[in-house]
């Protein structure tokens, strides 16, 4: 079977985040997501870390499932929630595959930095070789489970990839306290060449000086 019918549907995809952040997160810490969407992943966090949680999206309808789950979220601008809180005011930040939908993914990720004590920063990663070998032979964009639409029908994106990440988190004196990458399976990991290799992945980021 190939990769691409192995790609997780949305569910197991808020799964990935949710198994390297149980290892990440500490009970009972404070923890904000950035376009929380339904809020799958900030309800099992309460649940099994029992911590708390808030949740910021656009998205209305989504918003109104996540107050179903019985979350604590904002309807609203990302930068715009950011702004309301002191420095420090969270244990962590998640930004899961959201970044790439943002206009404004630098000024997120500074201002993440300054409310949140630690960020954890999950996206597909756009290096993987199957996405080069579709440009080089079609001169395309390539269409799968992942990015399932055509440019004139898909919201923009941020084509970010791993070493494009690391450049710049090095460029902007921001620390990688660790990482996670899996395969273009999305279930085994990553370790080696994770640019070329990686399908999916997720940093854990801090400010120079925090632990």
């Amino acid at each position: 079977m190939s990769e691409e019918k192995k790609l997780p549907m949305s569910s197991a995809k808020k799964k990935i985040e949710l198994e390297a952040l149980l290892q990440w997160v500490g009970h009972g810490d404070r923890v904000l997501d950035l376009g929380c969407g339904r809020g799958i992943l900030l309800k099992e966090l309460v649940r099994i870390k029992n911590v708390y949680a808030v949740g910021v999206d656009l998205d209305f309808e989504k918003i109104s499932r996540a107050i179903m789950r019985g979350l604590n979220v904002y309807h609203g601008d990302i930068m715009d929630a950011l702004s309301t809180f002191d420095d420090n005011s969270f244990d962590w930040i998640i930004c899961s595959r959201t970044l790439p939908e943002l206009d404004n993914a630098r000024d997120v990720i500074f201002e993440s930095l300054r409310v949140g004590k630690r960020v954890a920063v999950g996206f597909v990663n756009y290096g993987y070789w199957r996405n080069r070998l579709a440009i080089a032979l079609t001169g395309n964009r390539i269409v799968n489970g992942v990015f399932p639409e055509y440019w004139d029908t898909s919201r923009p994106t941020n084509q970010i990839s791993v070493q494009s990440f690391k450049k710049f988190c090095a460029d902007n004196d921001i620390i990688i306290k660790r990482s996670h990458c899996l395969r273009g399976d999305w279930v085994r990991a990553c370790t080696f060449w994770p640019n070329l290799r990686a399908g999916y992945a997720i940093f854990e980021i801090a400010k120079k000086g925090h632990i």
